[in-house]
């Protein structure tokens, strides 16, 4: 595994405070915990990651989101775990999982697909969305794709100049896979809203219709072919999705991968709430809707 996936120093407990903390004792305890809290803001890099403890992958934001963009169609299209690790293992090689506006030749976009190969306009394959609907689109019609080693498939795909090198993001592919759609709270991002808000150009203000719109756009929207259902409640500056077994989790992830972009600042799923902010990086068990539904405000 490369360098570019270990664990990010900056998140390992500040354990000198912590035993400094609990010599003051009493009320001192209590300010210096407070001043502690500031201190590990002001440490604190915003990021994301997939996983937990030594093993998990630090992204960052536009990372992540492509990572849940592309879950997104695979389970729009109700294709299997192995056609999204094939995705995983080719965006991985090919941009780092980066939206890139650049590339070998005229490649551009998270496949590095290339528009006089009849992939799309520029402006089309560096949408996240439809470069990896082309992309699968053209996998499935690889015979017996799920059978062969992951480099091959991505190779019948892609035919890049060295299709081996897919093979070495197979297994790392695979994770993310699990981690995007089926892992309970396997993704997390952590980050100041207004900061974060700022530093995207959008505005703070949740903006769940945009989200409902944007949402459809990768899982599909309800009445309109083999697509995921959906059904929303909008009550109490909240919105509520129903969503079809094994599909809860990608749903929920690009919600949370994507929620600086809309102000969401809450998305509760399976038991678990995620609640944007630097000093709370990770799911916490807390309330959620009825059984199958995400909630975000």
């Amino acid at each position: 595994m490369q360098n570019y996936y270990q664990r990010p120093s900056w998140r390992r407990p500040l354990t000198i405070l912590t035993v400094i903390a609990v010599l003051l004792g009493g009320g001192g305890y209590a300010a210096f915990t407070a001043y502690q809290h500031f201190v590990q803001r002001l440490l604190t890099v915003p990021g994301c990651q997939a996983g937990f403890g030594a093993n998990a992958l630090p992204l960052d934001f536009a990372q992540a989101s492509d990572a849940a963009i592309i879950a997104g169609v695979a389970e729009r299209n109700h294709l299997p775990r192995q056609a999204l690790v094939i995705a995983y293992a080719t965006a991985l090689q090919e941009s780092k999982l980066e939206n890139l506006s650049y590339g070998d030749l005229d490649s551009v976009g998270v496949f590095q697909q290339r528009p006089s190969q009849g992939w799309g306009t520029v402006a089309e394959l560096e949408d996240p969305e439809y470069a990896a609907t082309a992309f699968f689109d053209a996998l499935v019609k690889v015979p017996r794709y799920t059978r062969l080693p992951v480099y091959v498939a991505a190779q019948d795909v892609q035919h890049s100049a060295d299709g081996y090198a897919y093979q070495q993001y197979a297994q790392t592919g695979a994770m993310l896979a699990a981690e995007f759609t089926a892992t309970p709270h396997a993704v997390t991002c952590w980050y100041d809203p207004a900061t974060q808000a700022a530093d995207n150009g959008v505005s703070t203000r949740l903006d769940l219709p945009a989200a409902v719109r944007d949402l459809g756009q990768t899982f599909g929207r309800p009445g309109k072919g083999p697509v995921l259902r959906t059904t929303w409640d909008r009550a109490g500056g909240s919105e509520t999705v129903a969503v079809t077994a094994g599909s809860g989790w990608a749903v929920a992830n690009w919600l949370l991968t994507n929620a600086s972009s809309y102000g969401i600042t809450q998305v509760s799923y399976g038991g678990y709430q995620w609640t944007a902010g630097l000093a709370e990086t990770s799911w916490q068990t807390g309330p959620g809707g009825a059984a199958g539904s995400i909630v975000a405000s």
